[in-house]
């Protein structure tokens, strides 16, 4: 072989190991997930659903199913309490990966049963923001997801039906990351419309899914069918809960 030749097979080489090893572009973007379960009494028709449906959605993004995005952290939590201002205990991801959908839901129900008095949003977001920076998250792309009716615990003045959802705080979460989005399923479409409406909010961006739509997502299961090959889930839940939300326009 001429040393022309050799050259060559080297840079020709090189070229092809550089193509298979990963590059910095391509490697998991990190994405955080925090999930709140609403365990006040206000939310007992749709607690069970919501408990089911979040099973499969944590599952499905723990496992990537459907093209979901793997969350690098997760946290799940209760919104409500027994008295105001009461947190609860903030469960890692390492607690839900490995199990099944099933274990899930099991786990679920045994760590955050139905019941409390309170739904206070204003301390679960404050708390969230507290637990990002604990953990040295800031700026990491964060998805919270409420489970919840969306009804606020405080008093308003008769006929004052916005009141209460304005007293709602976003303001921990601002600034808290380049992108952070709160996600509201299951409240009804009014409830959906005062959320936003009169919750105030900068950089946050809000998505609301109403809970007639949320009951649509059994429809998506196809008896029989082991969680990785309910793709009709996957996509809906991509299509219905993922959904890209634009910023507000202020």
């Amino acid at each position: 072989m001429t040393p022309a030749a050799w050259r060559a097979g080297v840079a020709i080489g090189a070229i092809a190991l550089a193509g298979c090893a990963p590059s910095q572009s391509e490697a998991p973007s990190k994405h955080t997930l925090i999930v709140g379960i609403d365990v006040s009494g206000s939310f007992r028709q749709s607690y069970d659903d919501a408990i089911e449906f979040a099973s499969y959605y944590l599952y499905g993004h723990l496992n990537g199913l459907g093209g979901l995005q793997v969350p690098t952290t997760l946290f799940v939590t209760s919104v409500g309490g027994e008295r105001p201002g009461e947190m609860k205990a903030f469960r890692p991801i390492h607690d839900f990966q490995g199990k099944s959908v099933e274990q899930i839901a099991a786990a679920l129900r045994d760590w955050y049963p139905l019941g409390d008095a309170y739904t206070d949003f204003n301390p679960f977001f404050d708390r969230t923001a507290t637990h990002v920076k604990r953990q040295n998250l800031v700026l990491v792309p964060l998805n919270i997801v409420l489970l919840s009716d969306g009804l606020p615990d405080t008093p308003a003045s008769p006929g004052d039906t916005l009141g209460p959802y304005a007293r709602i705080s976003l303001g921990p979460l601002e600034y808290l990351s380049r992108s952070t989005t709160v996600r509201l399923l299951y409240p009804t479409p009014t409830i959906a419309v005062r959320w936003e409406r009169a919750v105030e909010r900068r950089r946050v961006r809000l998505w609301t899914q109403d809970a007639q739509v949320m009951a649509g997502w059994r429809a998506q299961l196809v008896p029989g069918q082991l969680p990785e090959a309910q793709d009709k889930l996957w996509v809906w839940i991509r299509d219905n809960v993922d959904f890209r939300v634009r910023a507000r326009i202020l």
